[in-house]
């Protein structure tokens, strides 16, 4: 699938999904985002904001298997990927796969289970595969993780680990929807019987892995890759910041630039498509300092702050489009 069949098949999932669910555009396109580059998304958000509603559609117009783990404090790992069982019929050990195997996995409330269940997710957000008892299993391919989670300010909530955190490619936020969405909320309650909208298949399996493919195909200039190597760097030299982004966090910076290109429609990348991902790539992989946390600073805000500093390459547009 080249890059204008990607975003005109994006457009449909967008437009599909809005007519089940409001909330702002940017939140929607940060998650397919995420799909395109081929990485997971983390949603945080009060409950009630509509999460798992949105996971669930989003599996849904995309065609793909869905499964939903809700974590608790006493999930342990093996609920999460499965386990080795004895069947009796054959006198054998069986391996009998969580819920971990789906396209689309929903981990809801991801943050409510103790670390040492989170750490079960490590291996298939980076690797796509669980091993268990010493044996290996590949996930089904597309693989695409959508995790939720409470506010960390809430009680009985485990912050996630920097290590999972650094792999989710896409960290974003429904919010609350304004006074017209909340009324436009009710009025498509009104409009029907079931407690949930209807969401329908517009793509399936075969054009998913296609569309995912298309960003592989997008230019990119030198002067862009030195703009957000320069990004990532300086996040490293605030001094607000203790741990900054990570050499995994600039490639998934550049996945993500690329992807954005693809949902634009463009065969390349733009200086805008590099800022409008951002802060959803970038700024939950940031550790601030004791001092900063007690100010209350906002790693978008310190984001925001370098992106203001690292100069911006001038690139005309006949400069990134491919040749021929």
């Amino acid at each position: 699938m080249d890059v204008p069949d990607a975003s005109a098949a994006c457009t449909d999932v967008l437009d599909t999904i809005r007519a089940a669910i409001v909330a702002e555009n940017a939140f929607f396109e940060e998650i397919l985002i995420a799909l395109l580059s081929r990485g997971h998304v983390l949603i945080e958000d009060v409950p009630g904001t509509g999460k798992t509603l949105t996971a669930r559609s989003m599996a849904t117009a995309l065609g793909l298997s869905f499964s939903r783990v809700q974590f608790t404090p006493d999930l342990l790992p093996s609920d999460v990927t499965g386990t080795t069982v004895y069947d009796e019929g054959t006198g054998e050990f069986e391996f009998s796969g969580g819920p971990i195997f789906a396209n689309v996995v929903l981990a809801d409330e991801i943050n409510r289970a103790p670390p040492k269940t989170q750490a079960a997710l490590l291996e298939a957000m980076e690797e796509e595969q669980v091993t268990v008892d010493g044996t290996t299993y590949e996930l089904p391919e597309p693989f695409f993780l959508i995790a939720t989670q409470n506010p960390v300010e809430q009680a009985g909530n485990f912050p996630l680990p920097e290590a999972q955190l650094d792999r989710f490619a896409v960290k974003t936020s429904m919010g609350y929807p304004d006074l017209g969405g909340e009324v436009e909320l009710l009025r498509r309650r009104a409009g029907r019987v079931e407690q949930d909208p209807s969401v329908e298949a517009v793509l399936d399996e075969e054009r998913v892995m296609g569309a995912r493919e298309a960003p592989e195909s997008v230019r990119v200039h030198d002067d862009l890759l030195e703009y957000m190597a320069a990004v990532t760097r300086a996040t490293r030299q605030d001094r607000r910041v203790d741990v900054g982004v990570s050499p995994r966090g600039t490639q998934r910076l550049f996945e993500a630039a690329r992807a954005a290109a693809t949902l634009a429609g463009r065969a390349y990348v733009t200086p805008d498509d590099v800022k409008r991902v951002a802060t959803p790539v970038l700024a939950h992989r940031l550790v601030l300092t004791p001092d900063a946390k007690v100010d209350d600073v906002a790693k978008a805000d310190v984001l925001r702050a370098v992106l203001d500093r690292v100069e911006v390459p001038t690139i005309r547009d006949a400069e990134t489009e491919p040749e021929g």
